[in-house]
């Protein structure tokens, strides 16, 4: 993911900022893969003491990537608010955005909960 596929003087300015972005996330989830790895191979327990807090880093880099293109490329917002912090399976319709039960959720009652006008 190091090189564009066009030329970059056609490419705007933030899809070349979206580009920096993925390439450092890419970069990111390989060096949490590293550090675990050495993490299973290691046997002295301060390197592996080293190694996790080295893994755990890298997952707070790669997340932070993660929110800076939710905030600025179009559809990570959707897709990370419909996948994120959910339970059951991730395959699910029912967690997909275009799903009418996960778009139209109501209540037992049939509300939409709503709050009540106050007078």
């Amino acid at each position: 993911m190091s090189e564009f596929h066009e030329p970059a003087e056609e490419l705007s300015k933030e899809t070349r900022n979206y580009r920096r972005a993925l390439n450092t996330l890419q970069e990111e989830v390989e060096a949490i893969d590293w550090y675990q790895q050495r993490m299973d191979a290691c046997d002295d327990e301060q390197l592996f003491k080293i190694l996790e807090h080295n893994r755990n880093e890298e997952m707070e880099h790669a997340s932070m990537t993660i929110e800076w293109l939710r905030r600025n490329q179009p559809g990570w917002d959707k897709q990370l608010r419909t996948y994120l912090f959910t339970e059951g399976d991730i395959t699910s319709d029912d967690l997909k955005p275009e799903s009418s039960a996960a778009s139209n959720k109501k209540d037992d009652d049939g509300s939409l909960k709503i709050g009540k006008i106050k007078k």
